[in-house]
């Protein structure tokens, strides 16, 4: 505690810093800012644009590069990401930022961050184009956590020709997640023709009954071949669970 203290007097150390040492979290204007998940945990801490401002969210955001090099938004619209990008430049000029308006995420980084660097593939699979912003949010936390991404995308099963011309593509993966709307058949036919993990990813297209998400979440949940299944939309868990298994394998080799 005192080296803390005596960093903070010489001004090697912000007040956001010593307090996430110390508590493994920083408290902003907009709340607190859980810096020590990474090593606790093993999965980045993000931040959640829906239901904040902007403001909120690009305050957490400049926490977030200060205390860990890093900040990572999910679900994030123009509104916010256009304050992000602008308080970040007055906040942390070097940082370097990078934004998906088509999966809405953003990334800042400092020049001195480092990811990990794991030797383990993920896929990232669409049945089609309508799943990937879902898809492009897991393939986001995956590369985050040092995994290499492959995407292997509109292979869904309403041509089935297009999925057993990914076959070997598929089976070089580690793991594979599979994003997949309407009434969400691919993982269950892709988990009887590999032999890795499979995370499912149901997404909400589709419409009438069992439409947003439900038929494919439903038919995933009751899959009678080998697969685990996140909640609807739920890029983010999916990525993480797969980037969780990507550090076992790495640790193993």
């Amino acid at each position: 505690m005192r080296d803390i203290l005596d960093a903070i007097a010489a001004g090697d150390l912000s007040p956001a810093e010593a307090e996430a040492s110390l508590a493994g979290y920083a408290t902003s204007g907009a709340g607190r800012f859980d810096a020590a998940r990474e090593e606790r945990a093993g999965v980045p801490e993000a931040i959640l644009a829906d239901g904040k401002t902007p403001a909120e969210v690009a305050d957490l955001a400049a926490t977030a590069i200060e205390t860990t090099g890093r900040a990572l938004v999910t679900r994030i619209g123009d509104e916010t990401a256009a304050a992000v990008q602008e308080r970040l430049a007055a906040a942390v000029p070097e940082a370097t930022v990078r934004w998906d308006d088509r999966s809405h995420w953003l990334v800042a980084t400092t020049p001195d961050f480092e990811r990990p660097d794991l030797d383990a593939a993920v896929g990232v699979v669409t049945a089609g184009t309508s799943d990937a912003v879902p898809a492009g949010e897991a393939a986001l936390v995956v590369r985050e956590m040092g995994a290499s991404v492959t995407r292997i995308d509109d292979v869904g099963v309403a041509s089935l020709a297009r999925t057993i011309d990914a076959v070997d593509r598929l089976r070089d993966q580690d793991v594979l997640i599979i994003a997949a709307g309407r009434e969400g058949a691919l993982p269950t036919v892709v988990a009887g023709l590999v032999d890795v993990p499979i995370i499912g990813l149901p997404v909400s297209t589709g419409y009438g009954h069992g439409g947003e998400g439900q038929a494919a979440l439903s038919g995933m949940l009751q899959s009678c071949t080998a697969l685990s299944v996140v909640n609807i939309d739920a890029g983010f868990t999916a990525g993480t669970q797969a980037g969780l298994i990507a550090r076992q394998l790495d640790d193993a080799r």
